[in-house]
């Protein structure tokens, strides 16, 4: 670790920093496709007109616009006594809470596995990490027992992520609601990061929290289902009595979004069902594809079904690290996919299969061509 915050290296952004720029088949993403701005433009008569001319480039408010954060509040519809803050992705709305909520010693439960975001942020502020186990040997599954488990009375936050990065595991509503449940009873707030909340597969959206239960926050971002990352466009709902704390968090940092970023954002959610609905059907008759090709493996490759989200994280038998493969993957075929080493499980790889569908087969098949021409050495441990 190093600098003043402590944080870890990202091993994820370690890995795409440079590569994301070199492919020439990006198969890594966990966020669908993406727009441009003349498709979004094409959403809106105002974006169409003069109403990018007009826009006045002044300061915003600590909060965010207020069209935008409307759009989201009708957008999610969280429960009562909670505000829409909106941010720099949710990553900066993460780094708000954490900053605003943990104080060193407290216990925060995260997912494991987990993209860096949910579990670093809450060690850099000083928090003992308490680990909730998605297990491989249930096809990451989320076990609510495992849950109960590691809660305790000095639990400050349990952080959550449904539909789950990197795994697309998810909780179904029954599974949401005995959460909840537990959560609420242990006394602790609840993070929820509803990052790919529109990108369910086998059951509806699943609801805000806050519905349900008073202390939570949940946090969205414009970069996974809406397929604008560039925009850099997040939101956190929080009980209002919380929106102070991080606004003071945020005076020493980012201040509020460009009026530019969140009017473009403001369009997006206010369509959202037109930008999500064509991606979504996408992704899951791309999803069908990757499982057809696993099965297809002889069990060379094993992929737990995702239920939500845009990536799979399939285990390749007899392969302890799939780091050299992912190099060769990209140096001989162009082929961008993330080893399962930057989440801690190197026999697995991370795939995004939002992409069209040429690009996944290409992503696939250039997959199970170097499987087949894969040293034997590299293969130690594979039954014969």
């Amino acid at each position: 670790m190093s600098g003043p915050l402590r944080l870890p290296a990202a091993p994820l952004e370690d890995w795409l920093r440079e590569r994301y720029f070199r492919a020439e088949t990006d198969i890594s993403s966990s966020g669908v496709h993406n727009y441009t701005l003349g498709e979004l433009r094409a959403l809106d008569a105002g974006l169409r007109g003069g109403e990018l001319d007009a826009l006045m480039f002044r300061d915003g408010s600590s909060l965010g616009a207020e069209r935008l954060r409307a759009a989201v509040a009708a957008r999610v519809r969280p429960g009562s006594g909670q505000v829409v803050m909106t941010t720099h992705g949710s990553s900066e709305a993460l780094f708000l809470a954490f900053n605003a909520l943990v104080r060193p010693g407290d216990e925060v439960v995260v997912p494991d596995p987990a993209y860096h975001s949910l579990w670093a942020l809450a060690a850099s502020a000083g928090a003992v990490l308490r680990f909730w186990p998605m297990r491989p040997e249930n096809g990451f599954v989320p076990d609510l027992a495992d849950l109960r488990a590691v809660l305790s009375p000095r639990t400050r936050l349990v952080v959550v992520n449904f539909p789950h990065n990197p795994t697309g595991a998810c909780v179904d509503p029954a599974g949401r609601a005995e959460l909840l449940e537990l959560v609420e009873a242990s006394g602790a707030t609840l993070l929820w990061d509803d990052a790919f909340a529109d990108l369910v597969h086998d059951h509806p959206r699943l609801p805000d929290p806050s519905r349900d239960i008073s202390r939570s926050l949940s946090f969205g971002t414009l970069s996974k289902a809406y397929g604008l990352p560039g925009l850099r466009v997040g939101w956190c709902v929080l009980p209002e009595e919380l929106a102070q704390d991080l606004v003071r968090v945020r005076d020493y940092l980012t201040l509020s979004l460009s009026p530019l970023t969140e009017l473009l954002a403001a369009v997006a959610v206010e369509h959202a069902d037109t930008l999500i609905a064509p991606r979504l059907t996408e992704a899951r008759r791309n999803r069908d594809l990757l499982l057809e090709w696993a099965r297809a493996s002889d069990g060379a490759v094993e992929c737990p079904v995702p239920r939500g989200g845009v990536t799979a994280f399939p285990r390749f038998r007899g392969i302890e690290d799939t780091t050299e493969l992912c190099e060769r993957l990209l140096a001989r075929h162009g082929v961008l996919v993330v080893p399962g080493a930057c989440f801690g499980h190197s026999d697995r790889m991370r795939i995004g299969f939002s992409v069209p569908e040429g690009e996944l087969v290409r992503g696939l098949q250039a997959i199970s061509k170097e499987l087949v021409e894969l040293p034997a050495p590299k293969r130690r441990g594979e039954p014969r």
